[in-house]
């Protein structure tokens, strides 16, 4: 039973992983490779740090409740288990899905930038480039994404 147990969470730390998806600016999407994106030049007003949510998708509740069920049916003989599993389901169920988003949840950056045209833009990315107040930036936008890099 503790082998059903460790394949249960297995599975459910790989699909929970699988739901992570990148907002950096250096992470494309495979549909958003080989297309024209329109390139802005300007100059980075302000940086500001923010918290990009987690995801909060069905995986998380479902592994959640998977694990729960197995461990929860281990609990007494007959009716015993049963109302086990089931309340393990739903207590799995609730954690995998608050799992899942405290996994996902990434520190992002609100970058302020003034675009050589005049406009007043801010874009938020994930926070694994830095940027400062002054530096020029290019702004890239297309593919259903806009993104500042250097």
């Amino acid at each position: 039973m503790n082998r059903i147990k460790l394949a249960v969470a297995l599975i459910a730390a790989v699909l929970l992983a699988g739901c992570a998806s990148s907002q950096s600016g250096s992470a494309y999407e495979r549909r958003q490779a080989r297309q024209e994106m329109s390139v802005r030049l300007g100059v980075v007003e302000s940086v500001r740090r923010v918290t990009i949510e987690g995801t909060k998708s069905p995986v998380g509740s479902v592994a959640g409740a998977g694990v729960g069920a197995v461990a929860g049916s281990n609990i007494g003989r007959g009716r015993g288990s049963t109302a086990g599993a089931i309340v393990g389901a739903v207590v799995g169920g609730v954690a995998g899905s608050a799992i899942e988003e405290q996994v996902t949840k990434k520190e992002g950056l609100e970058i302020t930038v003034r675009l050589d045209s005049g406009a007043l833009i801010a874009v938020t990315q994930e926070a694994d480039e830095a940027f400062h107040p002054g530096e020029q930036v290019r702004v890239l936008r297309g593919g259903g994404a806009t993104r500042v890099t250097h």
